[in-house]
């Protein structure tokens, strides 16, 4: 996979009266949430643990499920008496029935009005042979049977789990380097009071992907690839995002797309949801896709309560 390039601007918030939701989250900066990593096996909750350390979290690796409000008791303890304690915990599949029972726990949790922040690490299963194959390591829930059917029965395992998910964050195509920059930019996230809006460009034949939460499709639009002088540059080239935008329906379609999202993260923040994807799809994820996603990123300058950054995840594959 080509080098992803990722790139951010911060939104300005218009309205000074913050909402219930934007103070309860505010909070969240002094009083820092108990955050749980969880996910599939080799999708790298160990990378995302290392990266929680460096920023000066206290991680507690391979934790049962019933003891999580433990932690949450001992957190609330060092709050009453000193500085507020950053604590994490990795729950994984080799604590058995692990899905339901961490449910559950978090269910109790917040009918007691706390609400840990649960991150979701996934991958496609084909990145996941390759994890396994490379380490020379059994799957957790492998036994004496195939990779692939401890990999999809894991999948049955965690689906609840994944639905109910703060941050689900696909890990495909990352080297540990390029995994850990973008863990430590989405974590930023859950202690965030505005809505980290991830705009990402992709191509249709390299896949959908995981972690999107909204999908946009922009082969409605003639491709570049068809004009030769345009074919060797991409969408952020100025000649290429001119010919994209001036297109019958792109200027339509970018006003539409801001009006659609304006609701969205307003619900987003009264659900208390502070991360979300926008995946901006068109053939090979070169020319479309991307000069639309940079477009759209300068029009989320002006959405209130968005801090948005752009992903160009296929750029370069070609």
């Amino acid at each position: 996979m080509g080098s992803e390039e990722v790139s951010g601007r911060r939104a300005v918030a218009v309205d000074p009266t913050p909402t219930l939701a934007m103070r309860a989250l505010s909070r969240l900066v002094e009083e820092p949430p108990l955050i749980v990593i969880t996910g599939m096996s080799g999708a790298g909750r160990s990378t995302a643990a290392k990266v929680l350390e460096d920023l000066g979290w206290f991680v507690v690796d391979n934790l049962p499920p019933q003891l999580l409000g433990s932690l949450q008791d001992l957190r609330h303890q060092a709050m009453e008496g000193s500085a507020p304690m950053r604590l994490a915990a990795v729950i994984d599949a080799r604590a058995g029935k692990m899905s339901g029972s961490l449910s559950q726990t978090l269910g109790e949790l917040r009918a007691d009005g706390d609400r840990p922040v649960v991150v979701f690490l996934d991958a496609t299963d084909e990145a996941l042979v390759r994890r396994f194959e490379s380490v020379r390591r059994p799957h957790p829930l492998q036994g004496s049977g195939r990779l692939m059917d401890a990999i999809s029965g894991e999948r049955v395992m965690m689906a609840d789990l994944r639905a109910g998910a703060d941050l689900i964050i696909d890990t495909s195509g990352f080297n540990v380097h390029q995994l850990a920059a973008k863990i430590s930019s989405l974590l930023s996230a859950a202690i965030s009071s505005r809505v980290r809006l991830a705009v990402v460009s992709f191509g249709f034949k390299y896949g959908v992907p995981l972690d999107a939460d909204i999908v946009m499709d922009m082969r409605f639009l003639p491709n570049p690839y068809w004009v030769e002088s345009l074919r060797a540059q991409n969408g952020r080239d100025a000649a290429v995002a001119e010919f994209v935008l001036r297109q019958d329906g792109a200027a339509e379609f970018l006003d539409r797309m801001v009006a659609m999202l304006e609701p969205v993260v307003a619900g987003y923040q009264r659900e208390g949801r502070r991360y979300a994807t926008v995946a901006i799809g068109c053939t090979g994820g070169k020319h479309r896709s991307v000069a639309m996603s940079e477009a759209l990123l300068a029009r989320l300058a002006d959405v209130e309560a968005v801090d948005a950054f752009i992903v160009h995840r296929d750029l370069g594959r070609e």
